[in-house]
């Protein structure tokens, strides 16, 4: 835990280009504070942090702590990206300056607001960000930290004027246990990252010590079509935490232990995405989403929940959460050319690349005009691929035609054995002639121009470098 002494006033952020750091970042310039930090390579986050008034240096090295001309008060790091023998962290050390990770930061800048908290395995950054624009629109202006870019303005933090601070909550690592929400969602629960914790019974204890640190008098707010959120809501009540449900109208009608908030009455997929009838807390609103998929439709009856909670009226809220146009890699548009529309999106857990392919194939069908699904898939670690190689195969198999990568290692080290070709030999043998393994990357754009049609949906997948071909696969087409 953080020292209750931490001064803010000069930081120093390790690696202070990347997307979580470089928000928090940007609200400590906000605040007027001075901000230091270095980081690997000059890019446009960085530069745009400079414009910002930052001293930023490329490169790591001890000298760096003294760009403002002060040693820093506090040096700020992420320890699943930064190694602990960095020099700079070294120097901290023997400085006796104090070192603390970027969710310790969050926890600092989020002292005195309200805490709007969004968990979950699957559906954090989308969730998030529908919430920062549904209360944005709805005059509440909150300070928030997501963990990705909204399409509207490129920003993934903010300070705001408003009371309340809007945040992802992120479990990889157990650091959501460093906040105090007063509002705290949870998607769904559904085990993930058991390289840090062990066991899926240990991932699921994390969302039971994080309900267990909502606030007196605050909410926790869960999606009833999810069993294990719903069993975290049971104990938690059981504890005397005030619970409200979100979701499906049947889902609702099989959990009447749970006191609802947000019910989607009706939905229907449209050419744009899709629509909802939503009854929030006893008022019915109508949600008209430009993103396709079910999915989706709960992670807006969640972010109506979270703003209706901090204070939004419900038709302002609804109105807000209709004008989200998206946040980067989260079936984000990335051109349409030769009659093909290329999608880019994050999705790197079985469950997500079936939500996302569901969603593909609704928007096809609410066209009308018989285009296919083709998916573009990179495995992200390891551990996961051969923890789920069976499940991924699975989820693939609602496309109509696979492009395997191979596994983007991330931080791990290859283990032996493990590759796409685990996941290629769970495919059901009549997709069998519409796999292709392309262990080439640079290849790979190529060959999903090669397999797509006029009219079809191609969709790139994976936590790694393959958000780099969506734009590749356009110029192909378009050429």
């Amino acid at each position: 835990m953080t020292s209750p002494t931490i001064s803010l006033e000069r930081v120093h952020l390790v690696g202070i280009g990347g997307a979580g750091m470089s928000g928090l970042a940007r609200i400590l310039l906000d605040r007027g504070l001075t901000v230091t930090g270095s980081d690997m390579a000059d890019s446009a986050v960085v530069a745009s942090l400079r414009e910002a008034g930052a001293s930023i240096a490329v490169g790591h090295a001890a000298e760096n702590l003294n760009l403002s001309g002060q040693a820093p008060t506090v040096v700020v790091t992420s320890f699943a990206a930064i190694p602990k023998d960095n020099p700079e962290l070294v120097a901290a050390r023997e400085q006796q300056i104090e070192v603390i990770r970027r969710s310790d930061l969050l926890a600092l800048l989020m002292e005195g607001f309200q805490q709007v908290l969004i968990a979950g395995t699957h559906g954090k950054t989308s969730t998030t960000s529908m919430s920062v624009v549904a209360m944005r629109e709805a005059g509440l202006d909150p300070s928030y930290a997501i963990g990705g870019q909204l399409n509207r303005d490129g920003l993934g933090a903010h300070h705001g004027s408003g009371s309340a601070f809007v945040a992802e909550a992120d479990e990889s690592d157990a650091s959501l246990l460093r906040y105090r929400p007063e509002v705290a969602v949870v998607t769904n629960v559904e085990p993930d990252h058991l390289d840090y914790f062990g066991s899926a019974e240990a991932y699921f204890q994390v969302f039971e010590d994080f309900a267990a640190r909502i606030v007196p008098g605050g909410h926790l707010v869960v999606c009833v079509d999810d069993e294990h959120a719903v069993s975290v809501a049971r104990r938690a009540q059981d504890r005397g935490v005030t619970v409200r449900g979100y979701g499906s109208a049947e889902a609702a009608l099989q959990h009447p232990e749970i006191t609802m908030l947000g019910t989607v009455e009706k939905m229907e997929a449209t050419a744009a995405g899709s629509r909802a009838q939503i009854d929030l807390d006893g008022v019915t609103v109508q949600v008209d989403l430009n993103i396709p998929g079910r999915h989706m439709m709960l992670n807006a009856t969640a972010a109506l929940c979270a703003g209706y909670l901090a204070g939004g009226e419900p038709e302002a809220l609804a109105a807000g959460v209709s004008t989200f146009d998206g946040v980067r890699r989260r079936f984000e548009h990335k051109g349409t050319a030769a009659g093909v529309e290329v999608f880019d999106d994050y999705a790197h857990h079985p469950t997500e690349v079936e939500a996302v392919l569901k969603a593909a194939r609704s928007k096809q069908e609410a066209a009308g005009q018989g285009g296919r699904v083709v998916a573009v898939f990179q495995p992200h670690l390891y551990s996961r691929t051969k923890e789920f190689a069976a499940e991924f195969a699975h989820a693939l198999s609602l496309a109509d035609e696979v492009v395997l990568l191979e596994v983007f290692g991330a931080r791990e080290k290859p283990i032996e054995g493990v590759d796409s070709g685990l996941i290629a030999a769970h495919m059901p043998e009549n997709m069998a002639g519409a796999v292709v393994r392309e262990p080439d990357f640079e290849a790979a754009a190529h060959r999903a121009v090669e397999v797509a049609r006029p009219g079809d949906l191609v969709l790139t997948m994976g936590a790694g470098s393959v958000t780099r071909l969506g734009p590749q696969i356009v110029a192909e087409l378009e050429s």
